[in-house]
């Protein structure tokens, strides 16, 4: 198939301020998940092209840092503009690319990533960049400044493309930094339209760049010696392997990995405030976002009634043409990754042996006549679940809900931390103060208390344990692309030393 009859033709790198055309002469597909058709051809970047990219952002590096960060937050703001202006060909262009139903990508995905690009706009501008000031004496004191890393290096997860380009490049740049961005080989439309549009608003050349392809590439850019920092996003034994290698060359990370969430209904709680919980933790993107709640914990009492609504409720889980308003409900993002969750959910049937509640491997209903080909699978429930089946301990990232029976409180908790991983955790109940203890006991770095998934700008993300290293949005989120320097003054003209009587 010729790049003129795909949807979205070829797609270049992007560094030097435009569009480049990779030196390997190799390209990739990236494929519409619902019919599974080739919809766009990606130029291949090649080490040359990664090394020519990062030459691109370390030359703009000196004078972007240089720019006051008033300046720089009106460039960003001018994007921030051009993105919410476009919204809908943005949201567009991510739904063929990753499957989610556009009335998600039309109202979630553009819009977050442009509120984060506001708020650290705005953040530097008001003087989130500036130091302190301590006095030691009369005659002396320290200072503080907040200086910029250099060159960065992102890493972006093809379940919120442009999203998470937005997340990392956002307070990257507000920083001073320049940035070189690797999108997911599955979801790569983005890279291009996002460059374009920074320099469209005033970001200088150099500045954002974007360099295309599959883990090879990833690995070459974030193990390049003229990165400072590597910020990834992605599942956990790939971030552990790009932690290390950025660690034995003492370069900064950000590492936002998998979970596998609890989210725990106590006895008092509302069953349909629950169920409602409970469902948008499992099947909201297609049960494809790391902070999912897959595992459920209800107490046995409450069980019968918490399952009738699950069954009840599932069917407003709504498959169908990804443009209908009613569609809230998409295909897999690939065909590796619908593979990887059949086998899943057989692996939960056959050899678990947990009750299966609703779902399975078969295509949902509505699914179009045209799109049959596609990666979809139904919204599947597990119930009687206990802690040592495979589909309860491993992330399968995917609409898979496993429901587990307690007794207590406590054995919840003991059992929600069972885990070794940390990203996230909900508790939904009538008693805030109850909900307060249980969340202060929860080893996550994201909580919710009767909602589940947000994740404002305002709001500082991150995961404990294997999930991750450091955050990424609110105040802190500025501070992962910092170095600190401290300047102590001595205004008294004595020299301190142990050698002035000598």
């Amino acid at each position: 198939m010729s790049s003129s009859s795909l949807r979205y033709g070829s797609r270049q790198l992007y560094y030097e301020g435009r569009p480049q055309p990779a030196t390997s002469g190799k390209t990739f597909e990236t494929v519409d998940p619902a019919t599974g058709q080739a919809i766009a051809t990606i130029d291949q970047a090649s080490h040359a092209d990664v090394d020519a990219a990062i030459n691109s952002a370390q030359a703009a590096f000196r004078a972007w840092s240089a720019t006051p960060p008033m300046a720089r937050a009106r460039i960003l703001l001018k994007a921030v503009a051009l993105l919410r202006e476009r919204n809908d060909d943005i949201a567009t262009a991510e739904t063929y690319d990753t499957g989610k139903a556009f009335s998600e990508t039309s109202c979630v995905d553009v819009v977050t990533g442009a509120d984060v690009l506001e708020y650290f706009a705005n953040m530097v501008a008001g003087g989130g960049l500036n130091g302190e000031t301590v006095q030691l004496r009369d005659d002396a004191w320290v200072y503080t400044r907040k200086e910029a890393l250099g060159v960065c290096a992102g890493i972006g997860a093809w379940n919120y493309p442009i999203q998470i380009a937005l997340w990392k490049s956002a307070p990257c740049l507000a920083a001073g930094n320049t940035m070189v961005y690797k999108p997911s080989e599955f979801t790569p439309l983005h890279g291009e339209t996002l460059a374009k549009i920074y320099t469209e608003a005033g970001v200088p050349p150099g500045v954002f760049n974007i360099v295309q392809g599959a883990g090879d590439v990833g690995a070459y850019l974030t193990s390049h010696p003229g990165i400072a920092k590597v910020s990834f996003t992605g599942q956990v034994s790939t971030g552990q392997k790009v932690a290390g290698s950025a660690a034995g060359n003492m370069k900064y990370v950000t590492m936002e990995l998998g979970g596998k969430s609890p989210c725990v209904v106590l006895p008092d709680a509302d069953v349909d405030a629950a169920v409602d919980g409970a469902m948008m933790a499992n099947f909201y993107s297609t049960g494809q976002v790391c902070t999912n709640g897959t595992r459920v914990f209800v107490p046995e009492a409450m069980l019968p009634a918490f399952e009738q609504r699950v069954l009840e409720k599932i069917a407003h889980v709504r498959a169908g043409p990804l443009f209908d308003p009613a569609t809230n409900f998409g295909p897999l993002v690939s065909k590796v990754h619908y593979e990887k969750v059949v086998s899943y959910i057989k692996h939960g049937i056959e050899t678990d042996k947990a009750k299966l509640l609703a779902g399975g491997v078969g295509q949902p209903k509505g699914v179009p006549s045209d799109a049959t080909n596609g990666f979809w699978i139904e919204p599947t429930v597990f119930t009687n679940c206990t802690d040592d089946m495979r589909i309860v301990r491993e992330e399968i990232f995917g609409p898979v809900m496993s429901i587990l029976p307690y007794k207590t409180v406590e054995e919840a908790v003991a059992r929600a931390n069972d885990t070794p991983l940390g990203l996230a955790a909900g508790v939904f109940t009538k008693d805030l103060n109850a909900a307060h203890k249980v969340v202060q006991q929860l080893q996550a770095g994201i909580t919710w208390i009767n909602t589940w998934g947000e994740s404002p700008a305002e709001m500082s993300v991150g995961g404990w344990k294997s999930s991750g290293v450091g955050v990424e949005n609110g105040r802190r989120g500025l501070e992962a692309w910092v170095r600190n320097k401290s300047t102590l003054v001595d205004m008294s003209g004595q020299v301190a030393t142990v050698f002035s009587k000598l």
